[in-house]
């Protein structure tokens, strides 16, 4: 796919405008050699950093973006140094030589460093980062801006004696100049720096730290002029830092290595404070120890540098998680799970402790959107707990206690995340998963032993009033027929009294049959382990599997409720054998340690991949879960299928 006309042109005019900024301090250079001492400007101008570094900085932007009116800014901004590079020199060569053209040349270098320097100082922060104001309201302020340059000009065309220049810098005092000029040029710049106040609050995280790279460099490059008006500096720093500006400008417009503005003001911070620290400290020592101790001014200094040489470490690490804290938050993981474990220690419910806990857990990961999801045992999600918004690629971490997975952290970062601290935050949420999906558990189960009791009882209302109640009726009105009979046709009495024998059998086997279902009587009647084997020997009746039973321990003592459990896993797992195991032999084992163990295993086909839990599984897995116990089934070790249910006995009632 070729690149567009219009993208090709405006590379090659930021090419050779490059070329014509290079030219012109090339120039100024060549000129230099030839004039005398006094009217040499310093070989590395600021000026001529400032034109040889934002020049191919803009160049290298309109290459890809040749509508970026943040560029166009910058290139400007360059040109304008470079001529005034060229105009400092050329005036004065000129001037020597009484050629014509020194005067002009003179006027420029007199004033033409004003159109970059307040370009980049008021105009840029205006447009930054997409070159489009912040709001309508900054017009005007965009206008002032442009406009200062213009009233410079002429102010220092009628009165050139009020600039002065330090280290080949021009300074333009505002405190000496006319009132109403400090004060625009004053207001516009405090009008700047709302703009970029307004932006920062309004933008995305990218844009932040788009404008937090020019911000860096800019805030540095200005402290350290002013300071060189005050104290001696280093011509080689001030260009350095002047040169940072439109690297900077470039790693933010391209966003190359955008979020690494945090580790760089970070360590800025963080050194600039050891640096003070140790400097107060080691000048507050040679003080004490020349004062105090008589040392002299030698002694004094050493040790001095010895107590500040020892002082370093300590106070780095301390500015260091000073600096994080306010940076980045809490990056502790001590001090971040002892947060954590005080907000869930005053949560009301597990639940509650999850909402509150997601919050932290996002300012921990620095995280734009956070959720937590705990699963039951069976991989679904039963709880979300959700603080922000995901992203379109959001981190996801599982949450596992002891082995069994019961969670998963979803959260979505700008950058990429502290992988030590989302494990961290991740082990600490997985136990308030658990605890999560065991009171999901336990309010299932309540909500299920609610319903099968409420089902019971309509189930016996049902079997009371439709069939035994109009059954006792009809025996009620056959007996009193039977005595209206007994006078006048004894011999039709016999047929009534024996109708009437018969509907009572049937009732009573229907009694029974009901009270069956409440507790089967052979657990009354041969015990749990009598029971389950008579179960065997009818499933081996019907044409199924040999059963044979084992049992370890002593059984006589188990709560009513979980004798009555047992029976039934115990009823349903033989019956799939018998219907669906196409098994050879099954085996029954009861084991009381502690909680009864039940397990019936099969040497049969086994369960199919594509198996789903039936209502048969699913009512073996409600009869443990009412105990609070627990059933599982699966493969056996030597194929077949093996039913396991734990069963606590300690916690159940005798209640049958």
């Amino acid at each position: 796919m070729g690149v567009p006309e219009r993208v090709r042109g405006a590379g090659r005019t930021a090419l050779l405008l490059v070329l014509a900024a290079v030219a012109m301090v090339a120039a100024s250079l060549a000129l230099r050699s030839g004039l005398p001492g006094r009217l040499r400007q310093p070989l590395w101008h600021p000026e001529a950093v400032v034109a040889l570094t934002y020049t191919p900085a803009a160049a290298l932007l309109l290459r890809h973006l040749p509508r970026l009116r943040v560029a166009w800014v910058v290139m400007v901004s360059g040109l304008a140094a470079a001529l005034y590079m060229l105009a400092l020199h050329l005036g004065p060569w000129l001037r020597l030589r009484d050629a014509p053209g020194a005067g002009a040349f003179e006027w420029l270098g007199l004033w033409l460093w004003a159109v970059d320097f307040y370009l980049l100082v008021l105009v840029l922060p205006l447009i930054f980062p997409d070159g489009r104001l912040v709001s309508r309201w900054f017009r005007p302020v965009l206008a002032a801006a442009c406009a200062v340059p213009l009233v410079v000009c002429a102010h220092l065309t009628v009165d050139p004696g009020i600039r002065r220049v330090d280290g080949g810098v021009a300074i333009y005092p505002l405190g000496e100049i006319p009132w109403p000029i400090s004060a625009t040029i004053l207001a516009t710049l405090a009008a700047c720096l709302g703009s970029v106040v307004a932006r920062f609050r309004r933008a995305t995280p990218d844009v932040r730290r788009q404008i937090a790279w020019v911000m860096y460099a800019g805030v540095l490059a200005m402290a350290v002029n002013v300071i060189g008006q005050a104290v001696p500096v280093p011509g080689a720093l001030r260009n350095v830092v002047t040169a940072a500006v439109p690297v900077c400008i470039v790693i933010a417009i391209t966003r190359y290595r955008l979020y690494d503005i945090d580790v760089v003001i970070n360590r800025t911070l963080v050194y600039l404070g050891v640096a003070a620290v140790i400097s107060v400290v080691y000048l507050s020592l040679v003080a004490l120890a020349g004062a105090v101790a008589s040392m002299s001014g030698r002694t004094a200094g050493l040790v001095g540098a010895i107590v500040a040489g020892a002082a370093f470490a300590p106070v780095r690490r301390s500015l260091q998680r000073a600096v994080d804290r306010v940076m980045h938050g809490e990056r502790d993981p001590y001090r971040l799970a002892d947060r954590l474990q005080r907000r869930l220690q005053t949560a009301s419910d597990p639940g509650a402790a999850l909402a509150g806990a997601i919050g932290l857990v996002g300012e921990a990961l620095r995280a734009t959107g956070v959720v937590v999801e705990v699963l039951d045992r069976e991989g679904r999600v039963v709880t979300v707990a959700q603080e922000g918004a995901l992203g379109d690629r959001p981190r996801l971490v599982p949450l596992v206690w002891h082995g069994d997975p019961v969670g998963r952290l979803v959260f979505s970062v700008p950058r990429s995340p502290d992988a030590r601290l989302a494990g961290i935050m991740a082990r600490n949420l997985a136990e308030l998963a658990n605890a999560t999906r065991l009171a999901a558990d336990v309010q299932r189960s309540r909500e299920r032993i609610l319903r099968t009791r409420e089902e019971e009882r309509r189930r016996l209302r049902r079997d009371l009033h439709d069939g035994l109640g109009p059954t006792l009726a009809s025996l009620a009105m056959a007996v009193d027929t039977a005595r209206l009979k007994l006078r006048s046709d004894p011999e039709a009495v016999d047929a009534l009294l024996e109708n009437l024998r018969a509907t009572m059998g049937r009732t009573i086997g229907d009694i029974r049959e009901l009270v069956y279902g409440l507790r089967p009587p052979a657990l009354d009647d041969l015990g749990l382990a009598g029971a389950i084997e008579a179960l065997g020997g009818v499933v081996e009746a019907g044409d199924g599997p040999s059963v044979q039973v084992e049992v370890e321990g002593d059984l006589e003592a188990l709560p009513a409720a979980a004798e009555v459990a047992a029976y039934r896993i115990v009823q349903e797992a033989l019956t799939n054998v018998h219907r669906h195991a196409r098994a050879g032999s099954a085996v029954v084992r009861l084991h009381l340690n502690g909680d009864l163990h039940v397990t019936v295993g099969d040497d049969g086909v086994g369960m199919p991949p594509s198996a789903r839990s039936g209502v048969g599984m699913s009512s073996m897995r409600e009869r443990a879960a009412e105990l609070g116990g627990s059933c599982t089934v699966g493969p056996g070790p030597d194929g077949g299928t093996v039913v396991h249910a734990r069963l606590p006995v300690n916690g159940s009632t005798h209640d049958g």
